[in-house]
């Protein structure tokens, strides 16, 4: 069984300390935290030491995982420190906040030979991975229209809780690098690579913060295929996901990861009747962060342990988490700029940093 070290005791780490009672492959085993009242609570809460700081964990043999959940601007410092010390490394989204930082953690564990993954937990839904399997089969045919929409809810105490929340720096962006980068991570495991986007951005709804609150963009993907990422904090009271992936051989529709319109010719022309599934609104964490579901979570956990126990890439490696940074950073890049960003981006900075 692996032993993991939760970094950071904020908002996600607990959830990631509640799902590690579930997984199988790996335990907690200590939580560290600059704050020694949020380490200290959290560590009775699980029967785990704790510690203020991180370099503590990283000397211990018994400590196998990096389990990275500070800020987003952060984990690039965490991640590469974990590589230097030969420890493994679970990141939650983003992996960093600009795709040339992104390249500095992959490097490190490049060099470290330790296994990098990250959390990107929707992509072990059951009907994202039947979705995926269909598209990989061939079964929607060319790929056409690819589109997703995140339409959530955020109050302006969510964004006054923290100062680092709503910034450039530790942030990295706003309802696209928080919020809507899971939806762009799916987008594109679906549909594949992006050639380049063209977006606009804009600060609608909330004060006292450097980034977006509203953003849509238009994406050409490689195939050809044509796309829509649609994010918001700013729409009350919040709505599911949604994906749509259209093809010449049919269409697929999810929302928070739930097969809502199934249509895929091969079973049409045998007589099969597409999937319907009826969605409530607002599910998930569309109107609060702390709505996750802990069963995906658990899957990713596990799919990372193995990978580790066994010598093999997750699901989620360091480059695939890194494909969703890069998308957004091209969207922002556009959006500052008014002009359509090609990728892969050679260099992003935003206009804060």
């Amino acid at each position: 069984m692996l032993k993991s070290a939760i970094i950071g005791c904020g908002n996600i780490g607990p959830h990631h300390a509640h799902c590690y009672k579930q997984t199988r492959e790996m335990r907690l085993a200590a939580v560290v935290d600059i704050v020694p009242e949020r380490a200290q609570k959290l560590a009775a809460a699980h029967g785990v030491p704790w510690f203020t700081d991180v370099r503590e964990v990283l000397k211990r043999k018994d400590i196998d995982i990096i389990d990275v959940c500070v800020p987003s601007g952060l984990h690039g410092e965490i991640a590469i420190a974990a590589a230097k010390a030969g420890k493994h490394c679970l990141s939650e989204k983003p992996l960093d906040v600009t795709p040339q930082r992104c390249d500095q953690i992959i490097r490190a564990f490049k060099k470290s030979g330790t296994t990098l993954g990250g959390v990107y937990q929707h992509r072990f839904a059951d009907d994202s991975q039947r979705a995926k399997a269909a598209i990989e089969a061939g079964r929607l045919g060319r790929i056409t229209l690819a589109a997703c929409s995140t339409p959530w809810w955020r109050t302006q105490e969510y964004y006054d809780s923290g100062d680092w929340r709503g910034t450039w720096k530790l942030d990295g962006g706003g309802c696209l690098m928080n919020q809507g980068i899971h939806a762009i991570d799916l987008l594109v495991w679906f549909a594949g690579p992006v050639r380049s986007v063209t977006a606009r951005t804009a600060l609608l709804a909330h004060k006292r913060i450097e980034v977006e609150d509203v953003a849509v963009a238009t994406v050409e993907f490689t195939s050809g295929a044509l796309g829509i990422v649609q994010g918001t904090t700013a729409a009350f009271p919040g709505a599911a996901v949604r994906h749509e992936i259209m093809g010449s051989g049919g269409m697929i529709y999810l929302e928070d990861d739930k097969a809502t319109l199934w249509q895929l010719r091969d079973e049409i022309e045998a007589g099969k009747k597409g999937a319907v599934t009826a969605v409530a609104a607002g599910a998930g964490a569309a109107t609060h962060w702390s709505n996750l579901s802990s069963d995906i979570f658990v899957r990713c956990m596990d799919n990372f342990a193995r990978a580790v126990r066994e010598g093999k890439p997750p699901l989620v490696t360091g480059e695939e988490h890194k494909k969703a940074v890069e998308i957004i950073c091209a969207i922002y890049q556009s959006a500052q700029t008014g002009k359509p960003v090609k990728l892969p981006l050679k260099r992003f900075r935003s206009a804060r940093l």
